[in-house]
């Protein structure tokens, strides 16, 4: 059965109702209906679908956390091996003038072969974040980084 989107991913913090009013205020997700599992967690949705599960993490992670999810890493900052998550979007100015108004910082890049625009920005954890906006929404802006002048170059081995 073949991969059709991606679900959700999980962000544990140590700054719980500070990540969850991030998302909320600065991307616009909802918090919503969040299953009890025993431990802290909020779902965090894009329309009807929930996209975010926020949970603590570090020094707060619960044995039931732990039991639930077979918990490994307490880490609460960075991506870690998961580079970074990335949403498709619209309303690019507004988005960027939202960001702006509220002091997040952000790049720019144009990957013209996919006809995308990319906003990169970070959450309060550390996780990166990938905007990505039809391409055709960009028309006068640019980007710190234009991929169509990069070279492809080979991985050392």
């Amino acid at each position: 059965m073949p991969l059709q989107y991606i679900e959700h991913y999980l962000v544990q913090t140590e700054d719980f109702e500070g990540t969850v009013h991030w998302y909320q205020h600065v991307l616009g997700m909802a918090p919503g209906p969040t299953p009890d599992f025993g431990f802290p967690v909020q779902w965090m949705y894009l329309g009807d679908r929930d996209v975010l599960h926020i949970t603590h993490g570090g020094r707060k992670t619960t044995d039931n956390r732990k039991r639930y999810l077979g918990q490994q890493s307490e880490q609460t900052s960075g991506s870690g091996v998961i580079d970074h998550i990335g949403f498709r979007c619209s309303g690019l100015h507004d988005m960027m003038a939202g960001l702006r108004a509220r002091q997040v910082d952000f790049r720019q890049r144009r990957v013209n072969a996919q006809g995308l625009y990319q906003l990169f920005l970070f959450d309060p954890n550390g996780v990166k974040v990938e905007l990505n906006f039809p391409a055709d929404e960009a028309v006068g802006l640019e980007p710190e980084v234009d991929a169509s002048t990069f070279t492809y170059q080979h991985a050392n081995d």
